[in-house]
């Protein structure tokens, strides 16, 4: 389906995102990496999400941040970016879109793991690509059952994989290793596309 440029308002800060209708009453909101190292909506693996999800009928919101491309604002070391997702969330309810995925990749996973540690938490499925533990501190005794999938590249930079590993059992969440892949899976768009769509079909599809 094709992707829409959209903007939302919130207050006095715009967020700039592109929609993606499909006939799903799910939309799945895609969280970019990290804003003041060159992420945003346009990222290599942001988009192999937009496209997986988009080809299996699911309605998608790619954004960036506060701060980033034609989003206002700053960035707000999470703080802030917090409020951006529930406002993504907000704009897709009430396009009648009643089922909400989190798909987050990198600093994006970290900012939507605080989302889902709220008792508000608007998700009902999740996944995260390449949390980066090294980097920022995720409150894994809040998150037990809340990640229903963890995709990490073997080779990641900012992600021990035994200590995911650990964590992923810890919380009981699913997680899928590629091998030869780092942090950004520049040659690795491919495969990261196949297992996604492999999850997608076999899992996410039932409670979406």
């Amino acid at each position: 389906m094709p992707e829409e440029k959209i903007y939302i308002k919130n207050g006095t800060l715009i967020i700039e995102g592109l929609l993606s209708k499909a006939s799903k009453e799910t939309g799945v909101v895609i969280c970019h990496p990290h804003s003041l190292m060159g992420g945003s909506m346009h990222n290599n693996v942001v988009e192999v999400l937009q496209g997986v999800y988009a080809t299996e009928d699911y309605s998608t919101l790619r954004f960036n941040f506060r701060g980033v491309g034609g989003s206002t604002g700053f960035y707000d070391e999470g703080r802030g970016e917090q409020e951006d997702i529930f406002t993504v969330c907000e704009y897709l309810k009430k396009k009648g879109l009643t089922k909400l995925v989190l798909a987050g990749y990198s600093f994006g996973a970290w900012v939507g793991s605080k989302v889902l540690e709220e008792s508000n938490n608007p998700f009902v499925d999740s996944i995260f690509v390449s949390p980066p533990i090294d980097y920022f501190n995720f409150n894994w005794d809040n998150l037990n059952n809340k990640i229903d999938f963890i995709i990490c590249g073997d080779h990641d930079q900012f992600c021990k994989i035994d200590v995911l590993i650990q964590v992923a059992q810890k919380i009981n969440s699913p997680l899928e290793i590629i091998s030869d892949a780092d942090h950004f899976y520049m040659g690795k768009e491919k495969e990261l596309a196949r297992i996604l769509r492999k999850r997608v079909i076999e899992h996410h599809n039932k409670k979406t």
